[in-house]
């Protein structure tokens, strides 16, 4: 029953990682959605170019998510336990989504009626390309051979050592959100203040720093990873970014300086959470001692 073609490793879009790359690894994906503030049109996460949706933050446009509700999960899930597969489901952060939960849920129910079946739904605590290194993470544990009992230990071990630093180009989208104060954006962004936050072991984003400007922020991000990589010169490192694919370069290129290691994944901040955080966004993602 344990064995490796026995179960399906499930994920969700909030991951950042492109569904060609997810197909690739072997899983099997939930889309979230968004609409924007001028339209009815719903579109599913990978639907619309990236450069596109930010194109259109930077024009005015305001995007609204929306979480992954329980009959969607149960459905997606229920057809793989009906083809004899035992589900591992690895999700959005429960500190910044309802979507975990849902599929909790989901989890719950289907065991009752599926009790020779195994469902996992584990709360990565983690966002954006952060989420999909936990995620590529299990996977490779999967691909060496671990059951789904160890590979779901695998990842609850793992997460709270999944390091999240971003920051943001312009405070407006984290005022909108409620993270920070209207006088902080307005303040910062006449300052030229960039914040650099992180995620808590929670799953929230909190400001843990203001530096003058983009380069500082750069630099602060760079200077996390020294202090607190697991491995610093042999890490698997991921970066993701809100369309700002120089910046993204330049902090892989401070990194590979620093340690010689190469960023082995730069993706884009997908829209679900692009939404929240806006164009600019740029999130560095590494296996620490802490978070």
């Amino acid at each position: 029953m344990d064995s490796i073609s026995n179960y399906v490793i499930y994920t969700d879009s909030a991951c950042d990682i492109d569904p060609a790359l997810l197909n690739e690894w072997g899983c099997e994906f939930c889309n979230m959605t968004f609409m924007f503030n001028d339209s009815e049109k719903i579109y599913d996460n990978f639907e619309l170019d990236a450069k596109d949706f930010y194109q259109r933050m930077r024009d005015g446009k305001i995007a609204k998510t929306s979480a992954i509700n329980t009959d969607t999960f149960i459905s997606l899930f229920e057809a793989q336990l009906k083809q004899g597969n035992d589900i591992l489901y690895l999700g959005f952060s429960s500190g910044l989504s309802g979507t975990y939960n849902c599929a909790r849920i989901a989890a719950t129910e289907l065991s009752e009626k599926y009790p020779e079946r195994k469902i996992y739904a584990i709360d990565t605590l983690s966002a954006s390309a952060g989420f999909g290194l936990l995620l590529y993470l299990t996977v490779q544990q999967k691909k060496n051979g671990a059951t789904i009992d160890e590979a779901a230990a695998f990842a609850k071990n793992t997460r709270l050592h999944l390091c999240h630093w971003f920051t943001v180009d312009d405070l407006v989208y984290l005022k909108r959100g409620g993270r920070i104060s209207a006088t902080t954006a307005l303040v910062g962004g006449i300052l030229g203040i960039k914040p650099v936050l992180h995620m808590d072991d929670a799953g929230h984003l909190i400001s843990m720093e203001k530096v003058r400007g983009r380069k500082a922020a750069l630099k602060s991000m760079a200077d996390k990873y020294t202090q607190l990589a697991l491995t610093p010169d042999t890490g698997t490192v991921f970066i993701s970014h809100g369309d700002c694919i120089e910046d993204a370069k330049a902090l892989a290129d401070m990194i590979k300086e620093a340690h010689g290691v190469e960023v082995q994944l730069i993706t884009y901040v997908g829209p679900v959470i692009g939404a929240h955080s806006g164009p600019g966004t740029l999130a560095l993602f590494f296996l620490g001692k802490e978070r």
